[in-house]
């Protein structure tokens, strides 16, 4: 499915996130870790992750033609990412007439799981056709 969101989401372009979907309630979305998503430490900054959970579970909730935004959002660090790209995966748990519940895992490369997260949004809306 197309996006159709009236604006793109700067914020994910500007932080070089990349979003798409893999199927109706479900969403997908990548980062190629470089020098301005590190924490001070050389390891992927929590806010990356966080980021990267919430567009992702933002954009399964939007499969069904309609707007969303966070309502609340939490991740849970298993382990951490210095270089490569990391993927996000998103599945919908939840879709009820105005919220969905959203569950994230983030993984390396290699499939090692780095994060898990829950997220609920709220639907502000149908989309024009």
């Amino acid at each position: 499915m197309v996006d159709k969101t009236p604006f793109p989401n700067a914020f994910a372009l500007h932080n070089q996130i990349q979003v798409d979907s893999s199927g109706p309630d479900r969403g997908e979305a990548w980062l190629e870790i470089n020098s301005n998503s590190l924490n001070p430490y050389g390891r992927l900054h929590g806010g990356a992750y966080y980021t990267l959970a919430d567009c992702v579970g933002g954009r399964a909730c939007r499969t069904d033609g309609r707007y969303y935004v966070t309502l609340h959002g939490g991740i849970d660090f298993v382990h951490s990412a210095s270089d490569g790209k990391v993927i996000a995966r998103a599945e919908i748990r939840h879709r009820g007439r105005t919220t969905c519940l959203v569950g994230v895992e983030i993984r390396d490369e290699k499939e090692t799981l780095l994060a898990t997260g829950d997220f609920t949004y709220f639907c502000i809306g149908q989309r024009d056709s």
